[in-house]
């Protein structure tokens, strides 16, 4: 939902901007699908949401400079409006994106928790599986 929104928002931005406006955020755009088409990937999540926080601030520049005060038309300033609108839900998505990448295990996330493995320095005892009920103390069954 987040790839479609942008995306949306980022053609009608492309109505009034040119050059470098599209070529970052539809660059960012496809990562996004890449994030979206491999699930595991942490480096797809990670490269998602840097590129994310990259264009808060090259929208930014690229808004300051090129947006002009009058002279418009209705068309690009419904461009410009679009352009804006997507700047602001940017942190937004960012935060979506972030929670993304925190349940794909970037972050000392779910990779980090408790695992059925056990490390060297464990203290814990496993269980052994193969010891009988002779181990136990239990008097062995007679047949």
């Amino acid at each position: 939902m987040i790839l479609l929104v942008h995306w949306l928002l980022t053609v009608w931005g492309c109505i009034t901007f040119s050059g470098p406006y599209p070529w970052a955020n539809f660059t960012v755009l496809a990562v996004g699908v890449w994030a979206v088409a491999q699930r595991d990937s942490i480096d797809a999540i990670s490269l998602f949401l840097g590129g994310l926080a990259a264009t808060v601030f090259l929208d930014i520049v690229h808004l300051s400079i090129f947006y002009q005060r009058t002279g418009f038309s209705d068309t690009q300033r419904f461009g410009a409006g679009m352009a804006i609108l997507s700047l602001l839900l940017k942190p937004l998505s960012c935060c979506f994106v972030y929670h993304m990448y925190r349940e794909r295990g970037g972050f000392l996330g779910p990779s980090q928790e408790r695992s059925d493995y056990q490390t060297i320095e464990s203290p814990e005892v496993p269980a052994d599986p193969f010891v009988g009920s002779e181990g136990r103390g239990h008097s062995p069954q007679g047949y």
